[in-house]
């Protein structure tokens, strides 16, 4: 789960207003080779011309016992398998020792996850296109004078809505994994939307805090310290009994920036490489815990390194107080006297000002669906 749940305010998230096989593609906005996924962008065009939609293919993570076989203990006689006497297997070449194939499993194994967001919103947009990303160093002081005005402001942030309602079980009840109802110390553990809900092998939660005056880490203080260390245990112990992982096979992380600002902690598997864990984006939750017990007032005091992306309204105001996009200088014998410096910017593009800088394969004729990059945090 993530901002795009916001989109997700229809009574019922079992009974959508689009028919996704009736989806327009418009352009690909990523085309991510190394996580298996797919961002498009069009339009349901029975329900509006207009009303952009973001639709997101990703291939489902292997779980082991998809690879069970007859002399596997772990093998359901029920459960499909790759191994199975219906697996269709097309040779590519056999030389040596090495062979390769193409094969297709059964039906049950070919599923695609997809996630719908509807209508998608530009910032929607900026977050699943290749673009340029920076790197701020965020002083208290700067986060001061441009971050925290910019997030009181409420500009080109996500809606908070889709985070009440499961606070406030108006939607998702069913999905809630555990909860503490406390108004302080309290949470609730679901999973997020990146997640199938089914395989443990790439599990992902999220835990949302009750108090709704805690932003980010930027917020948290001393006094904080009964909320974080049961937000710690109280998800170990759900997760446990729950999934049978061991607690000591979770990261539990926060991210700076955040994606929405309620507070909120990840936790997914240590072997799962999740997006954004990163050491610019993430911070350990016992990291966090043990810098508040040495100073209580850590998060009020310390610089935070971030990332902010192109067409982010925040990057713009710390472009103002400072330089942030840097140059690219040719090397001398390379390049003329006169020719300006490249600029990693949308300064040259004909797009709007708000789109990310997109990657293009070098071709007489360039072709967006052939876009390879990472996608924005």
């Amino acid at each position: 789960m993530s901002p795009e749940q916001a989109a997700t305010e229809e009574s019922s998230s079992e009974t959508p207003t689009y028919e996704l096989k009736k989806f327009q593609l418009k352009r690909i906005l990523n085309n991510n080779t190394v996580r298996k996924s797919i961002a498009l962008l069009g339009t349901f065009p029975d329900l509006s011309p207009d009303n952009s939609a973001i639709v997101v293919f990703e291939k489902n993570a292997y779980r082991e016992s998809d690879v069970a076989t007859d002399e596997s203990e772990a093998l359901d006689k029920e459960a499909p398998s790759y191994f199975s006497g219906d697996l269709n297997v097309a040779t590519q070449f056999v030389n040596n020792i090495y062979g390769s194939y193409q094969v297709v499993p059964r039906q049950e194994l070919c599923a695609v996850k997809s996630t719908v967001i509807y209508p998608a919103t530009e910032k929607h947009i900026q977050k699943y296109s290749i673009c340029q990303k920076y790197l701020i160093n965020e002083t208290p002081d700067l986060y001061k004078k441009l971050t925290l005005p910019y997030l009181l402001s409420k500009a080109d942030q996500f809606s908070l809505e889709w985070v009440y309602n499961i606070l406030e079980h108006k939607q998702e009840t069913e999905r809630i994994v555990f909860e503490d109802k406390d108004p302080e110390t309290g949470f609730v553990l679901l999973p997020d939307l990146k997640w199938d809900g089914v395989n443990v092998e790439n599990l992902y939660l999220l835990g949302i805090v009750h108090q709704h005056n805690l932003k980010s880490l930027r917020d948290l203080r001393g006094s904080h310290l009964p909320l974080l260390r049961n937000l710690r245990q109280s998800s170990k112990d759900a997760i446990q009994k729950r999934y049978g992982l061991n607690p000591s096979q979770l990261r539990m992380y926060f991210h700076y920036q955040p994606s929405f600002y309620h507070l909120h902690v990840h936790i997914n598997p240590i072997r799962n490489d999740a997006p954004g864990i990163w050491c610019e984006k993430s911070h350990m939750l016992d990291t966090v815990i043990n810098n508040l017990e040495l100073m209580p007032d850590y998060y009020q005091r310390a610089t935070l390194p971030f990332v902010l992306y192109e067409g982010n309204k925040l990057l713009d105001l710390y472009e103002e107080q400072s330089p942030v996009r840097t140059k690219i200088v040719l090397p001398q014998d390379t390049k003329d006297e006169n020719t300006p410096s490249q600029q990693l910017n949308d300064e040259d593009s004909d797009e709007d000002e708000h789109q990310c800088k997109r990657v293009k394969l070098d071709k007489a004729e360039t072709n967006e669906s052939e876009i390879v990059a990472p996608a924005c945090a």
